[in-house]
């Protein structure tokens, strides 16, 4: 069941997101019901997350063949010269 949520934000908040839906085909209720869902199923994942790695959360974006066990494996051999 959908229920009504009344916002105050800054107009070009606004304005920029109501841009950004369009240019990805999707609603501003989608986009805010997403964000929402996102952010409650992180946080209970990631209570045990350091507050500076939590403020990265979303602001990274890896390229889709990133492999990190790949970059681990390289980190590790630098750092303990395996």
């Amino acid at each position: 069941m959908n229920t009504k949520l009344t916002l105050s934000l800054e107009k070009t908040v606004i304005e920029n997101a109501k841009s950004y839906a369009k240019k990805t085909g999707r609603s501003l209720s989608e986009l805010v019901e997403s964000y929402f869902k996102n952010l409650t199923e992180k946080s209970e994942i990631a209570d045990d997350i350091h507050p500076k790695v939590k403020k990265l959360i979303g602001r990274i974006t890896l390229p889709p063949d990133f492999d990190e066990e790949k970059v681990k494996e390289e980190h590790y051999r630098e750092k303990y010269g395996f």
